[in-house]
């Protein structure tokens, strides 16, 4: 054992240590990766970037833009459509289609945009079924893996694991060779939720309104400053009342007129009736000092906190959002954007005091009132995907049939082998710009950054894996352990371990990660490399024990108000059925 193979297995151990553990954001972890091995003089400078050019970074990149097209022109909204007027019947014959629909899309577009398309129509549905939401969403998230795992485009793991692939001299993963293994996936993922899996979801998110939900009931309240309260004369950014008390006012109410959503420069006057969000009982201890008279107490629905000027909405913070790890405070939201949040839904416990400092992580849901005129701002930024029916975004819908010819064009280009899939993704995305089914400007927002950081980084770790010997090194202590019991017992050992670990950190670099060791573990054995690879591909891509291993259930974490054990309870089962399949299927389908 070198010193160069040392090095890269503590940044391995780090890694995972530092994925799992969401210290850093994941991209940010992966450009520490790079930056260690460059710095050490492990991999050289074009080694170190090469991740940037990678064939995968590009691809996935590509598909950003595709999944975008398809959004744009609404040509994904039918199935939504379709499945609303179902969900009003029969609740079990909308699950199905809820979850066969997302399943097919997502086998050809992101996961996490199916599901952010699908959650205020699941709502809808719930509510109309009069079925609790939290029986539909997680349902939702699976299924989009179900469908991702069935085709090469279906998620960015299947991407990078081909790239990967390659790069070892193995032939290039072919567009539906996902799909025979993948199928039964599918199959067996619905069989299990629909007979088993629903009924292990307990009731969590109950009826009712949002302020309701968010439980505003003792953080909603009307006060009126005496001429005495120290507040008068001051700015509201100024005043102790916000200052001290943690105060949010939502509107002043000042001879007759409302001004709503109030400047922090605006200033307090005596007799001013201010609509507020705070501990009402810290309120009611300090009325007295203060010089403020507290309402009797009201009953807060929604529509006492909407108006003809704002509405009441429940955003998620999306996946990779430039708000993750950040305040409220830090960047500004009320200046940005015009609204307020009330409250806070993370990790399945609501926040209604000191928001302004709390981060904000992926999957937290955020009350917000907003100003009508300024809802298309939220509704369009790539930081929130909206769980609340704020109306339909609007779609070119004239270029529907354009923009599904050039996806089914990519895709038939790579499955036939006219074009390579990073040729094919490369052209389908100019030309959606080009018939004017996107925009320059959408193309660009369309592409996840953070994801095209991370791949990045953990390519150059897996070159880095390579190049020292350190794939070999963990090959052959795998095959110490188990490889006297045969390939069988090296996949199901692949399979398991790629299942934790995709459960705890990031699906990507779970398979960057694992990808290499199962490819040198089948020379070393002197077997195809095929099962092994796909044994980690799959299971990379299928986290359901956690609300943290994969993005499509971090974003129903908060809006189904689940608790980490129901992941638990429910994926659990499905994780290890899996298992049991693939340890069957897999050598049937590519054999060792």
């Amino acid at each position: 054992m070198t010193i160069e193979v040392i090095i890269v297995l503590l940044l391995v151990v780090s890694a995972v240590v530092l994925f799992a553990s969401e210290r850093f954001p994941v991209d940010m972890v992966a450009l520490i990766l790079m930056a260690t091995l460059l710095l050490s003089g492990i991999i050289t400078p074009e080694e170190g970037i090469s991740g940037f050019s990678n064939t995968a970074t590009v691809t996935v990149g590509a598909m950003f833009i595709l999944s975008a097209g398809l959004f744009k022109t609404g040509a994904l909204n039918f199935i939504g459509v379709a499945l609303a007027k179902i969900g009003k019947r029969n609740f079990w014959i909308a699950l199905i289609t809820m979850m066969a629909g997302v399943g097919v899309i997502s086998a050809f577009v992101n996961n996490t945009a199916a599901v952010a398309i699908f959650m205020p129509i699941v709502l809808g549905v719930a509510r109309d079924a009069k079925v609790n939401p939290s029986k539909l969403l997680m349902p939702l998230s699976f299924a989009s893996m179900f469908g991702g795992v069935c085709t090469l485009i279906g998620t960015s793991t299947n991407i990078l694991v081909n790239s990967i692939a390659e790069r070892y001299g193995q032939p290039p993963l072919r567009m539906f060779e996902f799909s025979s293994f993948g199928l039964v996936i599918f199959g067996a993922g619905m069989a299990y939720m629909i007979l088993i899996g629903v009924r292990l979801i307990p009731n969590r998110r109950g009826g009712g309104d949002l302020t309701h939900s968010f439980g505003m009931g003792e953080y909603l309240t009307e006060i009126v400053l005496l001429p005495q309260a120290k507040s008068v004369g001051q700015r509201l950014r100024d005043s102790q009342l916000v200052r001290d008390l943690d105060v949010d006012v939502l509107e002043v109410l000042r001879g007759g007129r409302r001004l709503l959503l109030p400047s922090p420069e605006i200033v307090f006057q005596a007799d001013d009736l201010l609509r507020v969000r705070c501990n009402v009982e810290k309120i009611r201890q300090l009325q007295e000092r203060e010089g403020i008279l507290l309402k009797p107490g009201i009953k807060w629905r929604d529509e006492d906190l909407e108006s003809a000027q704002t509405v009441l909405v429940e955003a998620v913070i999306a996946p990779n959002s430039v708000l993750e790890g950040k305040s409220l405070k830090r960047v500004r939201f009320r200046h940005r954007f015009n609204a307020t949040a009330l409250a806070i839904r993370h990790r399945g416990e609501v926040m209604h005091e000191h928001l302004e400092t709390t981060p904000l992580r992926a999957g937290d849901a955020l009350l917000i009132e907003a100003r009508r005129d300024r809802l298309d701002q939220l509704k369009q930024h790539p930081a929130f995907v909206f769980v609340s029916e704020v109306g339909l975004p609007e779609f070119r819908k004239e270029k529907i049939v354009p923009a599904l010819a050039i996806i089914s064009g990519v895709v038939l280009g790579a499955a036939l082998n006219l074009l390579p899939i990073v040729v094919g993704a490369i052209v389908g995305s100019v030309l959606l710009i080009l018939t004017g089914c996107l925009s320059l400007e959408e193309a660009y927002e369309a592409i996840d950054l953070k994801v095209i950081f991370l791949l990045a980084g953990v390519l150059t770790l897996g070159t880095a894996l390579e190049k020292t010997g350190a794939a070999r090194f963990l090959s052959q202590f795998l095959i110490s352990g188990v490889g006297l019991l045969g390939p069988t017992a090296i996949l199901f050992t692949l399979f398991l371990l790629t299942t934790l670990l995709t459960n705890v950190m990031s699906n990507t670099a779970t398979a960057a990660l694992l990808a290499p060791i199962a490819i040198v573990t089948a020379e070393s054995l002197g077997v195809s490399a095929r099962p092994f690879l796909m044994a980690v591909t799959y299971a990379a891509s299928l986290s359901f024990m956690t609300p943290v291993g994969y993005q499509t259930n971090t974003l129903i974490y908060g809006p189904g108000q689940y608790q980490f054990s129901d992941f638990l309870r429910v994926g659990t089962p499905l994780n290890l059925l899996f298992l049991l399949l693939a340890v069957y299927f897999i050598p049937q389908f590519w054999p060792f």
